[in-house]
């Protein structure tokens, strides 16, 4: 009888050495043909000069006149002589020109956003993603840093994390090694003008362990506020800094929660979901409760709930939809990022909907999909820009217009 069981069990290990030789072929194929999508071969996206007037809040005809005075260098033209698109950098050079940079002041606070969740698949990385790409287009200084060692945000800049990218390209290094004093070792630019990356990799995840035996030895306060330090670091470049977090209430993600001023919660409106997300905010309120008995709890300027990946053809999800409005209340994001081909198809090329030249689906998609992430991601910008003294009379001025 035994003898049997062992054979069973030799069947059994080898079944599964076989299906990961087998995972690991298949892995390699797929790393090599997204080669092509990597990060040093991204293109910018561009706008046309309509488009361009609108994010630099000035007309076409001002654009062109500032072209034809020299204070803007001449447009690029096509082989038919048509004007040729803009780039993000452009868009830039022409904010500094027109002087409508949104940038802070320096008296005013970065703006630290942790787009958190208990649960994974909610959408997470999706908006942290596109909220960050979203900012720098309309010409805020930005950094994306993904926390979470499944890498989602940072695939979706095109890279391939275990194979581009080492342990040392990542926050590991700052959590781990006491004697560093900033994160600048680990920003680096994006195909995005005004916006950076602290990119992650599956080898972060050691950096979970290490953490929370750390903590356990003692020195608690001071390794969870680690990731603050560095934060607080690099916060001088930036007007906004993002924060794509594990989806859990881990070591990191406690220091995510400690680090952040703004708290952005996605919650897809189905029941296990909603659920997840009670769950999450009650542990979330006895841990701020516990943080705050050691002097430590995150300082929100606000939270807000995004109900993403929304199917409204759904009716459980349209009643679910509305009671979380009621019971959110004004804390609800009133735009709902509703499910898309386009950001799936977005997605599958390591790409997200703000990049595409053109729809990865339909114009009629990819417009109304464009309509749902400026609908979310304006009312977060309006929330940030809450935060800055300096932009009071102006948020004042367009509440009255």
């Amino acid at each position: 009888m035994s003898n049997g069981l062992d054979i069973e069990e030799a069947e059994r290990l080898v079944s599964v050495a076989t299906l990961a030789a087998r995972t690991s072929s298949v892995l390699e194929k797929l790393r090599d043909s997204a080669r092509s999508a990597r990060a040093d071969d991204r293109r910018e996206p561009t706008f046309t000069i309509s488009k361009a007037a609108e994010l630099v809040n000035r007309t076409p005809a001002a654009i062109r006149d500032a072209e034809k005075d020299g204070r803007l260098p001449e447009p690029s033209r096509g082989d038919n002589n048509r004007r040729e698109r803009y780039t993000l950098a452009q868009l830039n050079d022409m904010r500094g020109v027109f002087g409508t940079r949104p940038y802070r002041a320096p008296g005013d606070p970065a703006c630290v956003i942790a787009v958190q969740n208990f649960k994974g698949g909610v959408g997470k990385s999706t908006v942290a993603v596109h909220l960050a790409q979203y900012l720098a287009i309309r010409g805020y200084r930005v950094a994306l840093v993904d926390c979470d060692s499944q890498a989602s945000a940072t695939t979706l800049f095109g890279y391939v994390p275990d194979l581009d990218l080492t342990e040392d390209d990542t926050l590991y290094p700052f959590l781990r090694e006491d004697e560093r004093t900033s994160l600048d070792y680990a920003l680096r630019k994006t195909h995005f003008d005004g916006l950076e990356l602290i990119p992650a990799n599956l080898r972060l995840f050691n950096s979970e362990y290490e953490l929370a035996a750390r903590m356990a030895r003692g020195g608690f306060e001071s390794l969870l506020n680690r990731l603050k330090v560095g934060i607080d670091s690099i916060a001088d470049r930036f007007d906004v800094i993002v924060m794509d977090p594990p989806p859990a209430l881990g070591a990191i993600s406690l220091s995510v929660l400690r680090a952040a001023n703004a708290l952005v919660v996605p919650v897809p409106p189905t029941v296990m979901d909603f659920s997840s997300t009670a769950a999450f905010l009650s542990m979330l309120d006895e841990t701020i409760e516990q943080l705050a008995e050691r002097g430590m709890a995150p300082q929100l300027q606000f939270l807000r709930f995004v109900a993403s990946k929304v199917d409204e053809n759904k009716s459980m999800q349209k009643e679910l939809l509305h009671l979380m409005r009621t019971l959110f209340g004004h804390a609800m994001v009133r735009t709902p990022l509703k499910d898309s081909a386009e950001i799936d198809n977005a997605t599958a090329r390591l790409m997200t909907v703000y990049e595409l030249d053109g729809p990865a689906t339909s114009s009629a998609v990819r417009n109304r999909c464009l309509g749902y992430l400026d609908g979310v991601n304006s009312e977060i910008e309006v929330d940030i820009r809450s935060m800055w003294p300096s932009h009071q009379p102006a948020l004042r001025k367009a509440a009255l217009a």
